[in-house]
Parts: structure tokens; sequence; C-alpha cells
């Protein structure tokens, strides 16, 4: 077992962050094991996310080597002899995932190869994720008699409809970057050698963007899902009107009256 020094060890080399002009890069860097995930793993990441939310204006989060994340490490065997999946799930992935989610600033996803099991379901729960045409999503939990966790149950049936996220899950077969973006599972798929360049475009594009509008945007646009139109209308009204108390907001229309490119600070 490793004691708590080895294992920030292990999650500090794991994870790798980086942050220039307002963009927080995250790497998923365990490519010998395609990136699976262990509890020091997921401690390190959870702290990532935590300081790009608090240092970035936008947040790219991709995966070393030629897969982006094969999910839950099962070949650990000193974490999965012991596993509680009702436990791990609740204190280490529903954290995650909620960090990514309501992260303030945007989070893209660049899936840069397999994206398996809760590697799909995290990339998925990211605003923007695009991918090289090599990549695949499995939801491969059937395959070793477990159900989708990690929320894909919660974006799947959301974002692709019943029928195709019933065949995800219970046939487990790979969809590819392709099939992904056609079914509105993704943004973009993108070739392969393309897909540093394209996501770090958009990262700085989001970066340089009004921020404050676009974790509102976040906010309306999650909550939509439970709402009726009534109380999704009253939740834009709220929104906008802080939108339009922004100094960006005021630099956006300063510079379309002006006809030039808006510098927004982010606030």
């Amino acid at each position: 077992m490793q004691d708590g020094a080895e294992a920030d060890r292990e999650g500090e080399e794991s994870i790798l962050y980086a942050c220039s002009d307002g963009l927080a890069r995250i790497t998923l860097n365990r490519p010998e094991k395609m990136n699976s995930l262990t509890a020091p793993m997921r401690a390190a990441l959870a702290e990532a996310l935590d300081r790009g939310a608090a240092e970035a204006r936008a947040i790219l989060l991709t995966g070393a080597g030629r897969g982006f994340c094969a999910g839950q490490d099962l070949g650990d065997a000193s974490d999965f002899e012991n596993l509680d999946l009702d436990r791990t799930l609740r204190e280490e992935y529903e954290p995650l995932l909620t960090r990514i989610t309501e992260a303030p600033v945007p989070v893209i996803c660049a899936v840069n190869g397999v994206a398996a099991g809760a590697g799909a379901n995290i990339a998925l729960a990211a605003d923007i994720v695009i991918a090289a045409r090599s990549a695949r999503f499995i939801e491969a939990f059937a395959r070793i008699g477990l159900i989708p966790d990690a929320g894909g149950t919660y974006w799947l049936p959301r974002l692709v409809g019943k029928a195709r996220a019933m065949g995800m899950c219970l046939l487990a077969e790979p969809v590819t970057a392709a099939q992904a973006a056609e079914w509105g599972l993704i943004w973009d798929v993108v070739e392969d050698d393309a897909l540093e360049a394209r996501a770090e475009a958009l990262g700085r594009r989001l970066a340089e963007g009004p921020t404050l509008a676009l974790r509102l945007a976040k906010q309306a646009l999650l909550a939509s899902a439970a709402n009726d139109l009534e109380t999704q209308l009253g939740l834009e009204a709220r929104l906008q009107g802080e939108a339009g108390r922004s100094r960006d907001f005021m630099e956006g229309v300063t510079a379309f009256l002006e006809k030039r490119a808006p510098r927004f600070e982010g606030r």
C-alpha cells in the first residue's frame, strides 16, 4: 500500500498542469496505462481543476500518448481488491465531475485516442469536446458486469437520445469520433495531427472571451434540463441582468460601435 508521500508523487507525475495567457492546460500523464485512473491521480486531477478555475479563464483537458483515458485502473490490485465502488464514485468521481460542470470558466476536452468507461464520461462532462479522427468512445462497463457511471447515464440520453444511449451502454461497442460528431455527442472531429492546434486555438479564443458571460451561459444551459419554460425564461432574465452590468458587456458594445475587436477582461 502506498503511503501519503508516494501517493502525492504519483498524482503529481500523472497529472501535468501549465497555465499561460489565461489558458490552463491539464494533461492526464500515464500513457503506459492509457491514462487509466488511480486514486492519487483522481486527487491530483481535482487539485489541477481547482487551480485552473482559480487562475485561468479557460481550461483545456487532454491525455498523453495514444489514448485519452481508459477509465478506472482495474489492474492496480492494491486499489481493486478492496474497491468500494459506491464510495469511490461518491467521494472521488462525483467531485471531479462537479468541478468540470460547475467550473466558472469554459472547459474544453481534446480526446486524443480511446476514451473508455469513466474516461469517456469525464470527457463528455466538458463544455466543448473535440476528438481526433482516430479517437473512440466506449461505454465499456457492461463488459465487466457494471453499469455506466461517472455521469454516463445522465449525459448520454441528453446528448444522443434514448436509442443511441441504450445501444452504447448495453452493447459496449466503440463509437468512432466521426459517429460521435454526427450524433451530437461531441462538438467536432479533426485529423489526428490537427487536434493539438485546434484545441489550443479554441482554448485561447475562450480565454480571451467574456468570462462572466460564458459562465452564466453554462449555468443557464445546465439548468434548462430540469426547468419548464417559465422558470427558464426567468433564469435567463436574472442572469442576463447580471451580464449586462459587467465591464465586458460595455466593452463588447463599445467595440461593436467602433467596429473593432473587443478586448474583454473577463469581468
